[in-house]
């Protein structure tokens, strides 16, 4: 062979290597979105836009995801959470403020015994972001709403709210029978 065809070869291989790349990233890429939704481009903010750290802790969010022991619950904890949720509720009407505690409580019993881990919040974001990404904002807003509660900085319409977004959540946790994305 020539030096020209050599540098043919290895310059069609080069090529070939970057277009298999690029589409490796692509697809690395939409897969990411799909999965994550919203909490897709909240990370590639958090990141201060930089695309491959974002997807890179999206992807050991997904690791450490599939090494949780995420479980159903019973029918008779579904049944039990249910009725809690149902007195948390009623209380609201007379006490606002110690309901959304109480939900975001409930909450976090229903992660514990599904088989989230639940002592560190941020953790416990990450880890609901891969199998709850639409409802992971709402979840955030509760929290948010929540604290501004116990500085005693919320509207009555705000704690409603927080206890809309805590029921979307809650309500996922407690009728899903397989983790997504297994």
């Amino acid at each position: 062979m020539t030096p020209w065809a050599w540098v043919a070869v290895v310059v069609a291989v080069v090529a070939l290597a970057a277009v298999g790349f690029l589409t490796l990233r692509q697809r690395r890429r939409a897969h990411l979105r799909e999965r994550f939704g919203p909490e897709y481009e909240r990370a590639v903010a958090e990141h201060g836009d930089n695309r491959r750290e974002a997807e890179q802790e999206l992807l050991d969010r997904e690791q450490r995801h599939a090494e949780l022991d995420i479980r159903p619950l019973s029918e008779e904890s579904r049944e039990s959470y249910a009725g809690r949720w149902g007195e948390v509720q009623e209380r609201f009407v007379d006490a606002p403020g110690p309901a959304v505690t109480e939900a975001d409580q409930l909450v976090t019993a229903v992660m514990a015994e599904r088989g989230y881990p639940t002592d560190d919040l941020e953790q416990r974001m990450s880890d609901l972001s891969v199998g709850h990404p639409s409802t992971l904002g709402r979840y955030r807003t509760a929290r948010e709403i929540s604290g501004r509660a116990a500085r005693k900085e919320a509207s009555t319409e705000d704690l409603r709210q927080a206890m809309v977004h805590y029921r979307a959540l809650f309500e996922e946790l407690l009728h899903e029978t397989t983790p997504r994305g297994r």
